[in-house]
């Protein structure tokens, strides 16, 4: 096996998690077996990078689009994700990750937005690895969300259009303290 040079690893991974119903298909199984596989290979992720260093691991878990998935399909996802907030927590908590989330979280329903504030508020003084939850997200509705800030800003005159730059435009994002 060949040493890994950890200088010349990224400071921040993005794994995009597709294709979990297809590995199903292909299987002939439910689809919901495909995401339960799915959140066994994210476990794997997780520690990998922690292990390895890297500052921030971004999974990007639930598009916006995925609402417009079947609702058992959405029902059983969502289920997934509150069963992974209750059992890894203590994962989280014990190798210093700091879990964050980006996306439109207020549409998840309340019991896995309860907890998942919990975990990132617990979470919250944990400096070792950023394990950032994309979860009812899009790109586009991050920019345009972080645009509505930095315009609100304008509007009540606490910022000059000619102050906007893109440190600021960084500031409103979901995450701005991600590398």
């Amino acid at each position: 096996m060949h040493e890994i040079d950890t200088k010349r690893l990224p400071a921040h991974i993005a794994i995009i998690m597709d294709g979990n119903g297809r590995w199903a298909k292909t299987r002939m199984l439910e689809r919901v077996r495909g995401h339960e596989s799915g959140a066994d290979a994210v476990r794997t992720c997780v520690t990998a990078c922690r292990e390895l260093g890297i500052k921030a691991l971004s999974l990007y878990a639930f598009s916006e689009e995925n609402w417009r998935r079947p609702g058992l399909e959405v029902t059983a996802l969502m289920k997934l994700l509150e069963k992974y907030l209750i059992e890894e927590r203590s994962e989280i908590l014990d190798n210093n990750i700091r879990l964050v989330a980006s996306g439109r979280i207020e549409k998840l329903p309340e019991k896995v937005r309860r907890l998942l504030y919990e975990r990132m508020e617990e979470s919250a003084a944990n400096s070792g690895m950023f394990l950032n939850l994309c979860l009812s997200y899009t790109g586009r509705e991050e920019i345009v969300d972080a645009t509505v800030k930095i315009a609100e800003l304008v509007k009540s005159g606490d910022l000059q259009p000619e102050e906007i730059t893109a440190e600021i435009f960084e500031q409103h994002l979901y995450v701005p303290q991600l590398p």
